[in-house]
């Protein structure tokens, strides 16, 4: 369903405004991705084995949540699909962690995914936010480092999460911080279409 241009008109000028009354928070997320960013790319073997980690983590976390609630609501629909999901979690969380460098080329691929889907959403933020050619570029890059990323297969798994997570965190906090920059100077009320 396309939106009319009074539609479209509203929706940036209350992107607008929330950018004006948050840029510190939007300026400050910027540097610490720019930051975090660049010691990823110094060090990507490290990197990679945190994303890994991190990884773990979430998977063994979300499995336990999901078998306390699972059998907490064990009346309702979908009982036996929800306990084999939330074991399955657990399971792939454990291994993570006790082996973290088995799982490369599994979180590699959903690392590819990742890119695709913020690269695409970025490049359709940019319409709507200031300073679009960074957000399209910030897209742009996100979709060529799922590119490189795929091409290196297998060979790249080792090092590549790491590196292309920080050469993605540099370019996002670069542009989250050229949107702060711009967002401090508009005046919300008259904002009605992006630069």
């Amino acid at each position: 369903m396309p939106m009319n241009k009074p539609d479209m008109e509203q929706m940036q000028r209350a992107v607008a405004t929330s950018l004006h009354e948050h840029w510190v928070f939007f300026l400050v997320e910027g540097i610490i991705l720019v930051i975090l960013g660049l010691a990823a790319i110094v060090i990507p073997h490290i990197a990679t084995l945190a994303v890994e980690i991190l990884f773990g983590w979430l998977f063994l976390i979300s499995g336990i949540v999901g078998l306390i609630t699972t059998f907490w609501m064990r009346q309702a629909p979908g009982f036996w699909w929800s306990l084999v999901s939330a074991i399955l979690g657990i399971a792939v969380g454990i291994v993570l962690l006790l082996r973290p460098l088995s799982g490369v080329l599994s979180l590699t691929l959903v690392l590819i995914a990742f890119f695709v889907i913020e690269g695409v959403a970025s490049i359709m933020f940019a319409q709507l936010s200031g300073r679009w050619g960074w957000m399209l570029a910030s897209g742009i890059i996100d979709l060529i480092l799922a590119t490189i990323i795929l091409a290196g297969l297998p060979g790249t798994a080792a090092w590549a999460i790491g590196l292309l997570v920080g050469i993605n965190m540099v370019f996002g906090g670069s542009a989250l911080i050229a949107m702060a920059l711009h967002a401090r100077e508009i005046d919300p009320r008259s904002a009605t279409r992006a630069h």
